[in-house]
């Protein structure tokens, strides 16, 4: 993995990643890769935020991986800062090799220098290869999510 560098998303990576969003059951139905323009306006707003952190993972110059995280002040827990972690994608070809791993270890090492006390995520209810992943990090499903949609 020493050849594996994680590095904030730039624009021009913004294919690589709706690529990768795109590439499975539930992504093809949300996902337009053939149309970059609400991506790349989605971009800029996450460019300007200091708490949102978009980040590829990149070896050999190609985007490999992808996730989202971001940091959230709260007065819950004691006045707690939180973060979450979302839109987690591992290309195709590097799955299995323990590149989600790293990134999910580059994301809780990033909470902590943020100061969070919590991390959190949630997966679809029909990842179950995701559920077990993540539990194997030592996340615990503890709560019920739900969506609204908009």
């Amino acid at each position: 993995m020493e050849d594996l560098e994680i590095r904030p998303a730039t624009t021009d990576d913004v294919p690589a990643i709706v690529a990768m969003l795109a590439d499975d059951p539930l992504g093809a139905q949300r996902e337009s890769p053939d149309d970059l323009a609400p991506y790349l306006t989605a971009m800029e707003r996450l460019r300007t935020d200091p708490n949102q952190h978009l980040v590829v993972a990149v070896r050999e110059e190609r985007v490999v991986g992808t996730l989202q995280l971001t940091i959230i002040p709260g007065l819950s827990r004691r006045g707690a800062t939180r973060s979450v972690i979302e839109g987690v994608r591992i290309h195709a070809d590097e799955r299995g090799g323990g590149l989600g791993t790293r990134l999910i270890e580059w994301a809780i090492d990033a909470s902590r220098r943020e100061a969070c006390q919590l991390v959190q995520l949630t997966t679809d209810n029909s990842r179950t290869d995701a559920h077990r992943f993540y539990e194997r990090l030592g996340f615990t499903a503890s709560h019920v999510g739900f969506k609204l949609a908009l």
